[in-house]
Formats: C-alpha cells, structure tokens, sequence
C-alpha cells in the first residue's frame, strides 16, 4: 500500500518473538508435570487430556477457576515472583479436592503490559512446580501482552484446573452431628485478605524489605509471600481411606464463612479456638490493626488451612495418616445440631 509508514506489531507494543522465546523456555517446566492421561505438549490452540488414560471408567469432570488477589501487589513490588504460581495453582486445585476430585490438569492465564520474558517464565515456573506437588500437569495457557492496560511491570494471573472423580464419589457426602473436624495448618496468610495485610503494612510503617516482625527469617516482605499449602495428595489419601466425609478449603471468608459451605441444612460447627496455637503472622497483624476476634476468624485462615470432617470412629486412622504425611493436625471442633459456627474460647 502507498502511504503507510511501515509500522509494526512490536512497534505497537506486542513482540510476538518474546512471546515465542517464553514458550521454548517453559516448555521443559511443563514437561515435568506430565502424568497419566497427558497428551499433547504446549503450543497448540488447545490441549488435549486423555481420561481414560488417566484411569476413569466412568468419571464426572469438577472445574475450578480463581486467581492470587492482590498478593500480586506484594510480589510485583519486591520482584519476588517465584512462588506467586503455587498460589495459583493451590487457590483452584485445594479446592477440587474439596469436591473429592483429583486435580488432572491446569490452565493458566498471564496477562501484562509489556512482556518480560525472565519475570514471566520464572512465574510460569512456579506454576509448574505448583502442579508437580499436586498431581496436576500443566497442558496449556494464555499469555496476553496487552500494552496500555497496565502499569510498568505490572502483570495479572488467573488459574483454571479440571479434575475427575468417578461417579458417585463426590463430596461432601454423609455429613452428620457427631463428626470430628480436623484442622490443617496453613503456610501462613496464604492468598486471601491481602488488600487488609497491605494496609496492614501500611499502618505499621515498615516496607516490605524491613526485617519479618513476627519471628520469621528474611523480610516481611518475604515471609508475606510464604505460598499457600498444597493439601491435594494428602486430602486424597484421606479420601481412599474411608470415613471422610467432607473438606472445606479455609479461604476468603475465614472459618466462619468456609466452613458452613460443606455442613447439609440443619447442621452446624462448634469450634474450640484454644486447640490450635494461632500463628505470630496473624498475632502481629491483629496487634497492629487492633482486630477483632471475629473479624480475624471471618477474613483470614487464622492457621488453619483446610479442614477435613470425619465420622468419630474414622477420626484417629484419618488424622494417622494426616501426620505421617507431613500435615500439622488439630482436632478443632465438631459437626453439631443448628447452623452456622460456634466458637467457644478465644484465639487472641
């Protein structure tokens, strides 16, 4: 055409190059999560999974899709971005197995303005490694690089994950008053109510390259980016073994919100806050914002990451076979007659 200056796509702001180079280099990071059922490498306009290859005879696929939040502000502004992905990984695939599927694979979706081939493949990376640690092979993804829409170095994540259970398997199921609850530790704030912490932050003064306040090596900075606990192999276990007959996924909302979501109508929890030691993040955190117990219980996880419900004469062989896999495990309550959560002492 006459008239026309010769620009380009990378003129625009997109390099389709760059877009290419972080393909090849994550390529070796998604092989490693291959797992039976696998079919087809990354770069083709969509992934193939094989269920039968996987070992279902009669399956009923669970999707789960979330994000990481505004932990990503954390991770942008330290460019601590090496374990952002298990967080995503672990906010959708902690919550399959809360339906009692097994995670099968994973989707991600990195959108930013201007690609950063390192920055990305290192965040790829974690993603990978997240799906490793649950079982989960990585097949496909999206990266975006959309100039004009974000800041300088800024960037977003979103996860998608599908798994499998045979029909008839799902959960919660048999729930009944009586059950015994057993609480998961968690890995610290994990990735919900970070739009609190930072004002948190804030209010306190200190930078997240300030010392960890709360007795944790490293930074605050640091210790904030501890990634969200994968509970998916063990959960799993649990699961084959018998006499489970729920999970609830300790995210946004808090026990006090979490919880009810797995109780049939009629039934609801007592809970006894003196059974577990809550952990210095949310001591200090609450200090410094002079938080209220329930407002603690309903925002974070307050050290308990997920909870396994479980019939009383299960309850010792579950929470056996909880330790020797490496769990932190606290008989926190039970499932009673009423709704809701009922707290009996106090956590601060």
């Amino acid at each position: 055409m006459t008239g026309t200056k010769g620009l380009t796509y990378a003129q625009a702001g997109v390099d389709i190059d760059a877009g290419n180079a972080l393909v090849e280099r994550i390529k070796p990071a998604a092989k490693r999560t291959a797992r039976p059922g696998t079919m087809s490498g990354l770069g083709g306009f969509g992934a193939l999974f094989d269920l039968k290859g996987a070992g279902y005879s009669d399956p009923v696929l669970v999707a789960a899709t979330d994000g990481v939040g505004t932990k990503l502000r954390i991770a942008i502004d330290t460019g601590n971005v090496d374990t952002i992905g298990i967080d995503l990984v672990a906010m959708c695939v902690n919550d399959l197995v809360c339906q009692g599927a097994e995670p099968l694979f994973f989707l991600d979706y990195f959108a930013t303005g201007k690609l950063d081939v390192n920055q990305a493949a290192r965040i790829i990376e974690g993603i990978a490694e997240g799906c490793a640690l649950s079982g989960c092979a990585l097949i496909g993804g999206e990266t975006a690089e959309m100039p004009g829409m974000y800041h300088a170095g800024d960037f977003d994540l979103a996860g998608f994950a599908v798994g499998a259970m045979e029909r008839g398997s799902d959960l919660p199921a048999g729930v009944a008053a009586g059950d015994v609850l057993l609480g998961l530790g968690s890995n610290g704030v994990h990735s919900n109510g970070y739009s609190l912490v930072r004002k948190i932050v804030e209010a306190s003064s200190l930078t997240w390259d300030s010392p960890a306040p709360f007795g944790e090596e490293g930074t605050l900075g640091e210790a904030l980016l501890a990634p969200t606990r994968l509970y998916v192999k063990q959960a799993l276990a649990a699961i084959k073994a018998g006499g489970v007959h729920a999970l609830a996924h300790i995210t946004g909302g808090g026990l006090t919100e979490n919880l009810p979501r797995v109780l049939p109508e009629g039934l609801g929890a007592q809970i006894d806050l003196t059974s577990w030691e809550l952990p210095p993040v949310f001591k200090w955190m609450a200090g410094v914002a002079e938080l209220s117990e329930p407002e603690l219980l309903k925002t974070f996880n307050s050290g308990i990451g997920m909870i396994v419900v479980v019939s009383p004469e299960q309850a010792d062989s579950i929470e056996a076979l909880l330790l020797a896999a490496g769990e932190t495990v606290s008989r926190i309550g039970s499932v009673v007659e009423g709704e809701g959560v009922a707290y009996s002492g106090h956590i601060l």
